[in-house]
């Protein structure tokens, strides 16, 4: 059973804008008021539609809700795809509430799918308006809302927390998309967070970004950033009976939305198109967590560490090759390297190892752990990645045919 915050409501319906029939593509999420919104963007210089749109009307205290579309990017689409992302919100807008005191800037929006092609803007409409005839304050709305944002996902990705605050329960839930298309900053993903807690919208934005720069910007598939990358949060707003969360009430809050966000963020290389594993990559000895994300990064994005992976290779070199040009300073003389626990590289020199053992360790589970020290200093930082195989190559040569 999801446990949902208070306020909102959720809806995801088939618009036939996918190919598969019956598959979710519109999904709308409402506020019963008006609640405050925070969003985290690509940082790539060709960003969609939607991603200019919603980055307009972030932070806010105004939104009434969010509307998506999967199936379609609206990316690369020019003056027009700027007008169908801003159609969206009207459209949303009136069907949420036909006497016109809404308008189109209560909304956020989202896309996802194939760049390049425009908006089949009648099946969207058509969409917005059924989901909003089924708005839904129940775990099936919520489920369905999920589906709706999907692509390439094998299956739906969701997340909760319930923390005890001023002896009242306040609830997070989040959901994400992304299979393929995965590179840091951000990783393709779409991915809203909820929570019926009172926070003021730069506060809002603050924790929103200080969780997304420990989750869902330290993972990848291959390195690709994507057009619509796009985090949202839609928080209660605060009022004199539930002023905003402040002190130790905001760092406990803003740890269980960090949680939830790594969570979240790891169920995306989880899934990677084609993965056979999810790869967790720990950094610790650098000399501050900036290097030590650098390092992360590095090996993270490295197709012979990928490759190496696939094939259960206990081939440590890659590994620490990539420490070394990852263009930060490290310690040779203390750089050690465990894979699963078991140590291969000790103070700069390779140690004995079964390398039989290692194989198996690696192919019998689809979690690898690698544990890396490149100094002794206080920086640490976690990557999540995949392995890299034939099948993710199969997957994305035919991806649009």
């Amino acid at each position: 059973m999801v446990h949902l915050p208070i306020g909102f409501r959720f809806a995801g319906v088939s618009s036939s804008i996918k190919t598969k029939a019956g598959a979710r593509d519109v999904t709308l999420i409402v506020s019963d008021t008006e609640c405050v919104a925070a969003g985290v963007y690509t940082t790539n210089q060709i960003v969609a539609a939607p991603v200019v749109v919603s980055r307009s009307r972030t932070p806010s205290n105004k939104i009434r809700g969010i509307v998506v579309n999967s199936g379609n990017a609206n990316a690369c689409t020019g003056t027009r795809g700027h007008h169908d992302a801003v159609e969206m919100t009207k459209i949303a807008a009136a069907a949420v509430d036909p006497s016109g005191s809404l308008t189109p800037e209560h909304f956020v929006v989202m896309s996802t799918g194939v760049i390049g092609r425009f908006l089949p803007m009648e099946k969207v409409k058509s969409g917005i308006i059924a989901a909003a005839s089924e708005l839904a304050a129940s775990e099936t709305g919520f489920l369905n809302a999920c589906d709706g944002i999907l692509t390439t996902d094998i299956a739906r990705k969701v997340s909760e927390r319930t923390l005890s605050v001023r002896g009242n329960d306040l609830h997070i839930v989040g959901m994400c998309k992304g299979a393929g298309m995965i590179g840091p900053k951000m990783a393709t993903m779409l991915a809203i967070i909820i929570t019926d807690a009172p926070l003021e919208p730069a506060q809002a934005q603050r924790i929103l970004q200080s969780a997304a720069n420990k989750s869902f910007n330290c993972i990848s598939v291959e390195g690709h950033m994507s057009t619509n990358d796009s985090l949202v949060l839609l928080a209660s707003q605060p009022s004199a009976q539930r002023p905003a969360l402040s002190g130790n009430d905001e760092a406990l809050f803003s740890q269980n939305l960090t949680d939830l966000a790594i969570e979240l963020a790891k169920k995306i290389p989880d899934d990677g198109e084609g993965a056979t594993h999810l790869i967790e990559i720990r950094v610790q000895g650098a000399n501050h967590d900036a290097d030590a994300d650098a390092v992360a990064r590095s090996i993270a994005l490295s197709n012979l560490v990928k490759t190496a992976i696939t094939g259960g290779d206990p081939n440590w070199g890659r590994i620490v090759s990539a420490a070394g040009y990852a263009g930060v300073p490290i310690r040779p003389e203390y750089t050690a390297l465990k894979i699963n626990g078991i140590p291969l590289f000790e103070k700069g020199e390779p140690i004995a190892f079964d390398a039989a053992v290692v194989s198996s360790s690696i192919k019998g589970r689809k979690l690898t752990e690698i544990d890396l020290q490149v100094g002794m200093g206080p920086g640490l930082a976690t990557h999540w990645t995949t392995d890299l195989n034939t099948e993710y190559v199969r997957f994305n040569s035919e991806y649009t045919t």
